[in-house]
């Protein structure tokens, strides 16, 4: 079992409150992300779901059990973090078996469990290599692997994929959502990148200034926001928002249109301006649109094979059906 509550959980450090109190239940088994700009609080929420940073206020369950107070090593959770933490004069196998030895697991139960890590990690031909021997994913996978051996009720990742490149960042995404699905057991992932949040999570919680803006699965988030910040955050390239005449002409603040739900044209069209960066990724051209009248600078995206140059005049139509309506506040009108 893992299921985790949150209930009324504040935290201040001195005078400055950083995580007013929220509420928060994760099921047993989700894959919850945490997201949202820097500074917002996710990994203060993380931290202190581990025990790492005490409670101003509210209550921690783990299980339905009272955890606020008790210490980290005894929640009966792993933590994974941004750096990868290995002892560097250890071999794979032996950093793995680490927190195993000071549990004192007897040898026979820390070789069963290396050995499962390992197969399940692709790590089993490296184990009696050091570190300084592998690569940034791979050290990484170590670090999962020694938080697996544990067996934790729920894994916390804090921005793990942070220090790999692009290439590799994509691969251990893989990783881990595979890692999920075969373990089936509660993890909370921390990241900045709404790409991440929306490739791997069950559940989305977007947070801005420690409060949660919303929680949702990334496809209610994507389709459904609740207010503009969640709008514009959640969706890559983000989301276009449209204020004046245009807004009010749909007893609106302000409008916001995916740039995938505009259709492009060279003539005719509701809106029209000039073509600034075309952006060609071979199946989609992303068009950064300029002097639109609007006071915006647009994002469209349009098929790999639509062809328009730096200067070109192009006509765009939002789909009515896609339009998103914010009041002055930024909250969804629905």
């Amino acid at each position: 079992m893992g299921q985790i509550t949150l209930q009324q959980v504040q935290k201040s450090f001195g005078d400055t409150e950083v995580i007013p109190p929220l509420d928060l239940t994760i099921e047993d088994g989700e894959f919850v992300v945490f997201v949202g700009p820097s500074g917002c609080g996710k990994s203060t929420l993380l931290r202190l779901i581990a025990g790492l940073e005490d409670v101003t206020a509210g209550t921690i369950l783990i299980d339905g059990k009272d955890a606020t107070n008790i210490p980290p090593a005894k929640r009966g959770l792993a933590m994974v973090f941004q750096s990868y933490a290995l002892y560097p004069h250890m071999s794979v196998r032996k950093n793995i078996a680490f927190p195993m030895r000071m549990a004192k697991l007897d040898k026979a139960e820390q070789d069963r469990r290396i050995e499962q890590a390992a197969a399940a990690l692709n790590l089993t031909d490296y184990l009696d290599r050091r570190p300084g021997q592998l690569s940034g994913g791979q050290r990484q996978r170590v670090a999962i692997g020694r938080a697996i051996v544990r067996e934790p009720e729920a894994f916390l990742f804090d921005e793990p994929l942070s220090n790999l490149d692009a290439a590799l960042r994509v691969g251990m995404r893989l990783e881990i959502s595979e890692l999920h699905n075969r373990l089936a057991t509660t993890m909370i992932y921390v990241t900045h990148d709404q790409v991440e949040a929306m490739t791997m999570a069950d559940k989305i919680v977007v947070l801005q200034s420690g409060i949660i803006e919303q929680v949702g699965s990334p496809l209610e988030l994507y389709k459904t926001p609740r207010n503009r910040f969640v709008a514009g955050f959640i969706g890559s390239p983000k989301m276009n928002f449209v204020e004046g005449d245009e807004a009010v002409k749909h007893d609106a603040h302000a409008i916001g249109i995916r740039p995938e739900h505009i259709d492009v044209s060279p003539k005719g069209g509701t809106w029209s301006g000039t073509v600034g960066v075309a952006e060609h990724l071979g199946s989609d051209t992303f068009f950064h649109i300029h002097e639109t009248g609007l006071a915006e600078t647009l994002t469209v995206r349009a098929p790999g094979d639509v062809q328009f140059k730096h200067g070109d005049t192009i006509h765009l139509t939002p789909r009515a059906d896609q339009i998103h309506r914010f009041d002055a506040s930024g909250l969804r009108i629905s």
